[in-house]
């Protein structure tokens, strides 16, 4: 098996008595998006942050595409994108200057952004400042401007919050589209609901520590109820049974509650990724 993309072994930062992470480990393989998911102030920025570069660990070790973190720092951020939630765009110029100026970081002079500014939806509005942008729109630029190196791994923090459906959705679909290429993705959210859509596995973190790391669907499974809800028109009411898929006669009984007349609905139901933080971290995301 090849080595993974990203490795962390043990890391810990405190800010003065403050301990944000704690002996946390982990890896994420080229081509995967792995998530870290957990309310605010669980510790996922300040992962992110040493993995990055911007803080340097206080125990612990990191290797990023086979080099050491904070060691060959300048090395391997020439193959990094990165993205926080913080916009530190430069809102005098206009969202196609701002590419540009950035590409000079990684000596790409000449760079032409409009294939990036198109794949963000921005290529329409390239030439206006990025001040007169709206959240969504500076959000997607700054998506773009992580993208300008090609790069091998992809940190995200935070990349849809506060954002209309219409800007998540194109944020996602770039994302994904990242991990086809190959690019290693680690990303930031308290949203179980982008979690389980983008994410090949789920860090939950909670107060500093890592308390689960697997893939959503092998996590769903694992803790919570397999079940199938069943309503049915009787007369004026509606009955609902709940069968869980675990009985020994649960083929059986789901034959018999969809053979009834008057079958409204079927659902199968299963626990969600926030039922099981709320399990292991006894509290939810918020």
């Amino acid at each position: 098996m090849a080595d993974p993309a990203i490795r962390v072994d043990g890391i810990r930062y405190a800010y003065g008595d403050v301990v944000a992470v704690d002996d946390v480990s982990f890896d994420v393989g080229a081509g995967e998006i792995l998530g870290f998911l957990g309310p605010n102030g669980a510790g996922k920025s300040t992962t992110l942050k040493m993995m990055t570069g911007l803080l340097d660990p206080q125990a612990g070790s990191m290797t990023v595409l086979g080099n050491d973190m904070p060691g060959a720092k300048e090395t391997i951020q020439q193959h990094m994108g990165v993205c926080f939630e913080e916009k530190n765009l430069y809102l005098d110029m206009s969202g196609r200057e701002n590419l540009i100026f950035f590409s000079r970081l990684f000596g790409r002079n000449g760079f032409d952004p409009d294939d990036l500014l198109r794949r963000v939806n921005l290529f329409d509005r390239r030439d206006d400042r990025a001040a007169g942008y709206s959240k969504g729109m500076k959000q997607r630029l700054m998506v773009a401007r992580s993208l300008i190196n090609e790069p091998s791994v992809l940190f995200l923090d935070e990349p849809t919050d506060g954002l209309d459906p219409v800007s998540s959705q194109a944020i996602r679909r770039i994302i994904r589209e990242e991990a086809d290429r190959g690019a290693a993705v680690v990303l930031t959210t308290h949203d179980m609901l982008e979690a389980d859509k983008l994410s090949d596995r789920v860090a939950f973190m909670n107060e500093g520590t890592i308390l689960a790391l697997d893939a959503p669907e092998s996590l769903k499974l694992a803790h919570g109820q397999r079940a199938v809800r069943v309503r049915a028109r009787r007369g004026d009411q509606v009955e609902e049974t709940v069968i869980s898929l675990d009985d020994e006669d649960a083929g059986d009984r789901v034959r018999a509650a969809v053979a009834v007349e008057g079958l409204m609905t079927i659902h199968t139901e299963e626990a969600t990724l926030e039922d099981i933080f709320i399990e292991f971290a006894g509290r939810g995301l918020e």
